[in-house]
């Protein structure tokens, strides 16, 4: 059930992404006079809005989660910090505190991070089916070379001392 929950949760946070990242990208001019009023460099509204979509978008199908969720969680940090900095104003401080909380979403994937239902978690279920998969022809192989010993030392003449099971060894 925690998984459901985990998995519902990365959804509605990825959706204030994409959802924001679309807005911008659909009014450039207007991202650019905010971003200009903050004091910050034009032209950052593309290269914003390109980051909150597919940020959001990876973070919806958990492709890199825990890279994304770390970076965006930074992201949300500094847009307090350079547009909702005026804590007396209330409406300033609510978005400060509603930003802080998406933040802080954003840290606990970062701590879960390869949840289920994600492209991560599926990556790295076929590696360790790979790493099983490897030590078994390598257990294979060691077999195969103790047999062959075996047979060579037998065929020499020389006393074979009896051989454990590999499950005992």
């Amino acid at each position: 059930m925690s998984m459901i929950a985990v998995f519902i949760g990365r959804l509605f946070i990825a959706v204030i992404f994409v959802v924001s990242g679309i807005n911008k990208l659909i009014h450039v001019a207007d991202t650019n006079a905010m971003i200009s009023a903050a004091g910050l460099p034009d032209g950052l509204a593309i290269p914003t809005g390109l980051f909150e979509l597919i940020a959001g978008v990876c973070i919806a199908l958990g492709v890199a989660t825990r890279l994304f969720a770390i970076l965006l969680a930074g992201f949300v940090l500094l847009t307090i910090l350079f547009f909702h900095r005026e804590f007396t104003d209330p409406l300033q401080a609510m978005a400060a505190m509603k930003n802080l909380a998406i933040a802080g979403g954003l840290l606990c994937l970062f701590g879960y991070g390869h949840t289920r239902w994600s492209y991560d978690a599926l990556r790295q279920r076929r590696r360790d089916e790979l790493a099983k998969h490897q030590a078994q022809s390598r257990l294979t192989e060691a077999e195969l070379r103790a047999a062959h010993a075996e047979g060579r030392a037998e065929a020499a003449g020389a006393p074979v001392p009896p051989r454990k099971p590999f499950w005992r060894r």
